[in-house]
Order: C-alpha cells, then structure tokens, then sequence
C-alpha cells in the first residue's frame, strides 16, 4: 500500500500549472481522457470553465489573465452499473431526442445550456423519447427499465457565479446537494451564495464550487 508520502508525490507529479499572462491565450499538455479539474486559482482574475479555461484531447488551455493549477481525474474503478446518458439540445425550439425507455425513469444528469432546464417546463419525457425546449441543453440520465432506479452513488456538479452574477446549474435532485470544494474567492454560504431545489443549483455573490448531488 503506498505511504502517504507517496500518495502526496504522485498528486503533485499530477497537477499542471497553466498561466495566461497579459490576458493571452495559452495551452498547455496534459492528460484529459478522464476529464480535468481545476485545483488551485493562482490568479485575482476569474477562471470560469468555459470561458476563462477549458480542456481538448491534448491539454488545458487558459485565456484573460486565469492562471491556476490543474489536474487529471482519478481513474475510477469499473462500475457494475454503468450509467445511460443521452444528450438533448433545444436552439430554442421543441426538440424531440428518441431513446427506448420501456417506462424507465429519466432525470437531469447536467445542463450545457446558460438557459435554465426545468421538468416539464423546457424539458420533459414522453413514451420513447426525451423533449427540450426554449433553448434548454442538457445531459439526460436514464435510470434501469426493472425498477431498480439509477446507479448508486452522487454526482460532480460545478456551478459558478461569474461576474458575481446568480446563475443556475440545472440538474436532477432527489434528496440532497452538498457543497464538496468551493473554488472561488468569495464565500459560498448555503442559503445566501448558494442553494438548491429539485431542479438544481444556484450560485450568486461569486461563489463558485463543486457540489454533489444525491
């Protein structure tokens, strides 16, 4: 079993600083196939995934002064549930996404769009497809067809508040959304920066984290 001096090595040896200086885009290599995640801000300018950093299949690249710490995703271990994702997109039309559902349940797994995605307002199930409206972009999740629901477990979401602006990050909530590693310099205090309801997040005041829903 690795010691925790290692464990602390092999994470250092992981993260990659990236650094726009004179708000200039840069792109630096490093491992994405799992996904990246920003660790550490370096920077008093915002970086919002997005617009002040992303990821492609070759590194992480930054732009407008961002500069911060980043690295890959723990590979995770091979699940016996694997989850079913279909991904829907309105351009501010009713949009029909057909998927075989034999009457299993569907929720909100995470929103791509900046406009809100509401059930049964700008999204919604019918018998053997999924339908988006008023611009709504989304990450469907469908649960098993027996009744046995969605795999266990909860799920990554970021929400940020850019600008200092409120925002909402559309997802699926049954139970519970927990504050797991806020990323910005502004607090996020539940029930004045941040909160939740059953259609999802919403961050304010500049408050920007990783959250996980249950």
């Amino acid at each position: 079993m690795p010691s925790p001096a290692q464990d602390a090595d092999a994470y250092d040896a992981a993260v990659v600083r990236c650094e726009s200086r004179d708000m200039t885009w840069v792109h630096c290599p490093m491992p994405t196939d799992q996904g990246v995640q920003l660790v550490r801000q370096l920077s008093d300018n915002d970086c919002i995934r997005g617009s002040e950093w992303g990821s492609d299949a070759t590194g992480v690249w930054v732009t407008l002064g961002c500069r911060a710490e980043f690295r890959p995703n723990p590979v995770e271990a091979p699940r016996s549930a694997m989850r079913r994702v279909l991904r829907c997109e309105s351009d501010g039309r009713l949009e029909s996404c057909p998927v075989m559902l034999r009457g299993a349940p569907v929720r909100l797994m995470r929103q791509l769009s900046s406009v809100p995605c509401r059930e049964e307002r700008s999204w919604g199930v019918r018998r053997n497809e999924i339908w988006v409206a008023r611009g709504c972009r989304g990450e469907f999740e469908i649960g098993a067809a027996d009744g046995s629901g969605f795999p266990a477990g909860p799920r990554p979401v970021l929400c940020e508040s850019k600008g200092k602006a409120r925002r909402r990050c559309g997802v699926s909530v049954q139970d519970r959304v927990e504050l797991r590693r806020q990323l910005s310099g502004a607090p996020c205090v539940q029930d004045d920066s941040w909160g939740w309801d059953r259609d999802g997040i919403w961050v304010d005041k500049g408050c920007r984290a990783e959250f996980s829903v249950n």
